[in-house]
């Protein structure tokens, strides 16, 4: 019976060591691809995208990676969740559905809210300083070349004397 036990043993050891060792080079491999996806050289890799990779690197915005904008940041699980099903959108709309990519490319509705809450987050202090009465519905709405377009996110009426305000700020 001792015997049995040791062999027991052993093989329980083993089997957590290599359990443990898979589960190391899985989150390795998986953080490891996370962040290559992430790159703006991974997007451009797709034809279709390297306009928008071009324009992206000239912009304001260029320290950023793609997926910093495009993709959501709340959790790790919704971020992987919606590069999985992007990925095999954009994986089927480049090899079988290649005669169907438009000329120029938009965001669809999902994307565009996962960018309007990143515009947010990343800007919402400055936000509370410029007068957004007016406004439009999301940040794309006005912003939308923003930074695919050199990041000139001024409106016109920034140029245009006494038309640009920015927000009161109550200081009691």
């Amino acid at each position: 019976m001792g015997e049995k036990l040791k062999l027991l043993d052993k093989k329980l050891l083993l089997f957590t060591l290599i359990g443990v060792f898979l589960g190391i080079a899985l989150f390795a491999g998986t953080s490891g691809t996370m962040k290559a996806t992430d790159s703006g050289e991974f997007c451009s890799s797709c034809h279709i995208m390297g306009t928008a990779f071009e324009t992206f690197a000239d912009s304001n915005h260029a320290s950023l990676s793609c997926n910093d904008c495009h993709a959501p940041r709340d959790s790790v699980v919704s971020k992987m969740a919606f590069k999985a099903k992007a990925g095999a959108s954009h994986m089927y709309m480049n090899t079988l559905g290649a005669s169907k990519i438009p000329d120029v490319l938009h965001a669809n509705a999902k994307s565009q809210q996962v960018i309007n809450d990143n515009c947010i987050s990343c800007h919402e202090p400055g936000l509370q300083n410029v007068d957004h009465s007016g406004a439009h519905d999301s940040c794309i709405d006005c912003h939308r070349q923003v930074p695919h377009n050199k990041g000139d996110f001024r409106p016109a009426e920034w140029f245009e004397p006494g038309q640009f305000h920015f927000a009161e700020t109550n200081r009691n």
